[in-house]
């Protein structure tokens, strides 16, 4: 039989909804009467962005980029690679890329010199977990959910080893 991983709630799901609600208040203030395209990134921010897309009043479209940097560990290797791009162009497009968790920074500084280098009228990014701790690289973060310490999050999205994606709330296994 396999080994149930205990998790221990970080944020619930009650701050998680509060949360979002606020950051998609903010996104529809500040860019009231414009166009928005998202940019999820795959895997982890697609219940994150799903949540916020249904809170905006703005005309969205949507779109996603898969990129690696972790592979199976639970510390990013700092080598980014995409594996899957956009399919849209973005030029004079306000985006707003929606990112699961910054920790080095690395990944969200190299996302940000590709979409920039393509034309777009805004750039900005929609983070739900922060972890200043791990940065390596400053990056701005325009949307913010929680900061968060250096622990590997599970849960609302996140992974580990493709597993607690599921889970309605974010957390720390006991075994990491």
């Amino acid at each position: 039989m396999e080994k149930v991983d205990k998790v221990e709630v970080l944020i619930s799901e009650e701050q998680l909804e509060k949360r979002v609600r606020e950051i998609a208040e903010a996104i529809n203030e500040d860019f009231q009467g414009k166009e928005i395209l998202l940019v999820g990134i795959l895997k982890g921010a697609v219940i994150f962005m799903a949540d916020i897309a249904r809170r905006l009043s703005l005309p969205v479209t949507m779109d996603f980029m898969a990129v690696s940097s972790y592979g199976s560990a639970t510390k990013s290797s700092g080598a980014v690679q995409i594996i899957k791009d956009i399919e849209m162009s973005i030029e004079g497009k306000n985006v707003i890329v929606v990112e699961d968790i910054v920790d080095s920074g690395l990944t969200l500084k190299y996302l940000l010199e590709n979409l920039w280098a393509r034309g777009p009228e805004d750039v900005k990014t929609c983070v739900l977990l922060d972890k200043p701790e791990a940065r390596q690289v400053e990056v701005p973060i325009d949307y913010k959910g929680f900061e968060i310490p250096n622990q590997f999050a599970v849960g609302y999205g996140l992974d580990y080893d493709q597993k607690y994606r599921n889970l309605p709330y974010v957390g720390v296994l006991d075994s990491l």
